[in-house]
C-alpha cells in the first residue's frame, strides 16, 4: 500500500511540475500544452489506481483539469482571485477592485502613485504593488493589461506620453516582482477614457485581469 501511495504521489507531482513548467511560456500556448501533458499523466495514474479503461479515462479528465482553465471553471478561479486581489489592497486608501463578469480591474490613484507630470513611483507604492505581485502570481492562467490614464488638462501628446511612461513603470514592477513579462501589456490611454468630471479621478492606472480560456 505504502508503495502504491508512493507511485501516486509521484505521478501528482510530475503533473504539477509539467503544468507550472508550461505555464512560464506563452499562456495561450502553454495552457494547451497543459492540458495535453496533464490528461497524459492523468491516464497513466488512472491505471495505476484503478488498473482498467475506465480509470485511464478518468485519470485523463483529471489530468485535463490540472493542465488548462476550462469554462466552467473561470468563474471559481476569479472569484477566488478577486477575493485575494481584496485582501491585499484591504488597508489601502488609493487602489479599488471591480468585477466585470470574468475580468477584474484593478485601479490605482494616479496622485498616489506618481508625482505630477513623472513616471517614477512613489517609494509607498512598492509594497503595495508587491501584494497585488504576489496574488497574481498564484493566478497564472490569467493575462494582465497595464493601463496609464490622464485628464484632459495639457496638450493631448504629452499626455499621451506620460500614460505610456506609467504603463510601462507599473509593468516593470510587476515583473520585478516575479511575474512572467508574457503575461503583461502595457498601454497608454492618454486622456482618451475619463471616466468622471474631476480630474483626479482620470489620472489613474488600472490592471486589468483576464482569465485564460482553455483551447
Amino acid at each position: 500500500m505504502k508503495k502504491f501511495m508512493a507511485t501516486v504521489f509521484i505521478f501528482i507531482f510530475i503533473a504539477s511540475f509539467f503544468s507550472c513548467a508550461s505555464m512560464q511560456t506563452k499562456q495561450e500556448k502553454g495552457t494547451a500544452v497543459g492540458v495535453g501533458v496533464g490528461a497524459g499523466v492523468g491516464a497513466i495514474l488512472g491505471q495505476a489506481i484503478g488498473r482498467n479503461t475506465n480509470a485511464t479515462l478518468l485519470g485523463a479528465g483529471i489530468g485535463a483539469a490540472i493542465g488548462g482553465l476550462a469554462g466552467n471553471q473561470i468563474g471559481h478561479y476569479m472569484d477566488m482571485q478577486e477575493q485575494d486581489l481584496r485582501n491585499a489592497i484591504a488597508a489601502s486608501e488609493s487602489a479599488s477592485i471591480q468585477r466585470e463578469h470574468d475580468i477584474l480591474r484593478a485601479t490605482f490613484k494616479g496622485e498616489a502613485y506618481f508625482d505630477s507630470d513623472l513616471s517614477e513611483l512613489k517609494p509607498g507604492t512598492h509594497a503595495e504593488l508587491k501584494r497585488i505581485s504576489d496574488v497574481l502570481s498564484r493566478y497564472p492562467q490569467t493575462t494582465i493589461e497595464v493601463g496609464g490614464h490622464t485628464d484632459i488638462r495639457g496638450p493631448e501628446e504629452y499626455n499621451q506620453i506620460l500614460s505610456e511612461k506609467r504603463a510601462e513603470t507599473v509593468k516593470n514592477e510587476l515583473i520585478q516582482n516575479g511575474i512572467s513579462g508574457d503575461r503583461i501589456s502595457a498601454v497608454g490611454y492618454g486622456e482618451s477614457r475619463t471616466i468622471s468630471s474631476d480630474d483626479a479621478t482620470n489620472r489613474r492606472v488600472e490592471i486589468v485581469i483576464v482569465p485564460i480560456r482553455q483551447g
